[in-house]
């Protein structure tokens, strides 16, 4: 059984009905009859819920994955000064030049090495696996 509902509707709305009807060769009550009993319809909200979700979950490991990276990195680049001021003696006046002119080359090496692997997609954090076993304090170098 079916009933008649007038209603009224902006301008707008009525004319992009009306260029959908003709596109999709439906009736315009087909498409807003469609329409009202997707938005009554009890799913609706579940599934945009259902949507938000799983867009919420994927950008929490996206930020998790992040947080993780650079905890890595921090302590990555921490271990590495830590470790190179320990080792690496003050250098007398008459050496630092030659030293600062190694030290440039040495640099320049390693932003070319670093480059090659950016560009090949490789990286240092991937290489890490995401679950590492619990350390003890007896297993920290230094």
């Amino acid at each position: 059984m079916r009933d008649r509902l007038n209603l009224t509707l902006p301008v707008e709305l009525i004319s992009r009905i009306n260029e959908l009807a003709d596109r999709k060769k439906l009736a315009r009550s087909a498409i807003v009859e469609a329409a009202v009993a997707s938005f009554l319809s009890p799913d609706h909200s579940d599934a945009r819920e259902a949507a938000f979700t799983r867009r919420l979950d994927r950008l929490t490991r996206q930020v998790q994955r992040m947080e993780r990276d650079l905890g890595v990195t921090a302590e990555t680049l921490a271990l590495f000064v830590r470790f190179w001021l320990s080792i690496t003696p003050p250098l007398p006046l008459d050496a630092q030049a030659a030293a600062q002119a190694k030290g440039r080359e040495r640099f320049d090496g390693f932003v070319e090495t670093l480059g090659k692997r950016l560009q090949k997609g490789q990286s240092f954090l991937r290489e890490i696996p995401d679950d590492m076993p619990p350390s003890t304090v007896d297993d920290q170098p230094g």
